[in-house]
C-alpha cells in the first residue's frame, strides 16, 4: 500500500523538530493545536511508526522520525527551489548570469546566439566578460567561472565541452595591396606590413601579437581601433592590413573594397566550444543558457 503525504505533513514535522513543541509548531504553521495534534497522530497511524517521543521537555524524534525528517528537508528544499525558479520565470525575481568569452566569440557570434535566450528569459541579466581563452580555461578549473566560450584547441580535459562555432582568422587587405592577388599566405609574409589592430588589452590582439613574436618579428601596429568595423574601414583606406574573424570579414567585404586571404597557420583555424566545469553546479537558468548556446552551434 502506498503511503500518502502532503506538504502540510512535512511542514509540521520540520516545525516540531525546530521548536521541540507541538504547540509552537502549530502556532508557526499556523493551525489550531488540536488540528496539529490530529495531523501528527494520523500520520503516525498511517505509517505504523512513532515519529516523536513525548517527553516533559518536549518532543524528540525517534530513529524513524529522523529518517522522515531527513526526507522532509530534502523535499522542502526542492519545493523552495521550484518556487524560486517559477518566480524567476514570471519576472518577479531577476537572475544574474556571468559568461566569459574570447574576443571572436564576444564580437562576432554571441550577439546573435544570445538573442533567443534573452527573449525567452526576460528575468535574466547577463554579464558577458571578454577574456583570453587560456584565462577562461583557468577560471573554469579554479571554480571562478561557471561557463565560458573558448578555443577548442586547448586541453579541455576535466570540463564538459560542447561545440559552439567554427572560427577562422583571415588576413584583411585593401584591394590595391600587394597581397590582394593571393588566396593564401603565411602569417610570416605579412609581418613587414603595418597592421591595424585592436586595443592591446583585447584578448585576440594579445594572441596575434604573441604569434608574431613566435614567428620572430614583432607586429607593427600602426593604429588601434575599437571594433572590426572600424578596422575594416581603415584597411580599405590603405592604412594597413588586419587579422579578423572570417564571419566579420565576409560581412565587411560586402560594403568595402577589401580582399580576404586565408592564413596557412594551424592556429588560424579553430573550433569555439562552450565549456562548464560541472553541469550539476549550474542553476536552472545557467543550464538553459548552456542548452541554447550548444544548440545554436549545431
Amino acid at each position: 500500500m502506498k503511503l500518502r503525504f502532503d506538504l502540510s505533513d512535512l511542514q509540521l514535522l520540520r516545525l516540531i523538530e525546530k521548536t521541540g513543541s507541538l504547540s509552537a509548531a502549530a502556532a508557526a504553521m499556523p493551525v489550531a493545536l488540536s488540528a496539529a495534534s490530529y495531523r501528527l497522530r494520523q500520520l503516525e497511524s498511517r505509517l505504523g511508526l512513532t515519529l516523536f517521543l513525548r517527553r516533559p521537555d518536549g518532543l524528540l524524534p525517534t530513529p524513524a522520525g529522523r529518517i522522515a525528517l531527513d526526507h522532509a528537508h530534502r523535499v522542502w528544499q526542492q519545493v523552495e527551489q521550484m518556487q524560486g525558479a517559477l518566480e524567476q520565470q514570471s519576472g518577479r525575481q531577476l537572475v544574474t548570469l556571468k559568461l566569459a568569452a574570447n574576443t571572436v566569440a564576444n564580437s562576432t557570434f554571441l550577439p546573435e546566439a544570445l538573442g533567443p535566450f534573452l527573449a525567452d528569459f526576460p528575468e535574466v541579466n547577463l554579464q558577458v566578460e571578454e577574456r583570453a581563452s587560456r584565462d577562461i580555461l583557468k577560471g573554469l578549473r579554479d571554480g571562478e567561472l561557471a561557463m565560458g566560450v573558448l578555443d577548442g584547441n586547448l586541453d579541455l580535459e576535466g570540463l564538459l565541452s560542447l561545440p559552439f562555432r567554427q572560427d577562422r582568422l583571415v588576413l584583411l587587405v585593401s584591394q590595391q595591396h600587394a597581397l590582394a592577388s593571393r588566396l593564401h599566405c603565411s602569417f610570416a609574409e605579412t609581418l613587414d606590413s603595418p597592421y591595424v589592430g585592436m586595443p592591446g588589452e583585447r584578448a585576440m590582439q594579445r594572441f596575434i601579437e604573441d604569434m608574431a613574436m613566435l614567428a620572430g618579428k614583432p607586429l607593427m601596429v600602426r593604429v588601434r581601433a575599437p571594433s572590426f568595423d572600424a578596422i575594416a574601414q581603415l584597411v580599405a583606406q590603405h592604412v594597413g592590413v588586419a587579422i579578423v574573424p572570417l564571419a566579420a570579414a565576409q560581412r565587411l567585404a560586402q560594403s568595402l573594397p577589401l580582399h580576404l586571404i586565408e592564413l596557412s597557420e594551424s592556429w588560424a583555424s579553430r573550433e569555439l566550444r562552450v565549456c562548464v566545469r560541472d553541469v550539476a553546479d549550474l542553476d536552472s537558468h545557467a543550464k538553459q543558457l548552456l542548452s541554447y548556446l550548444s544548440r545554436s552551434g549545431g
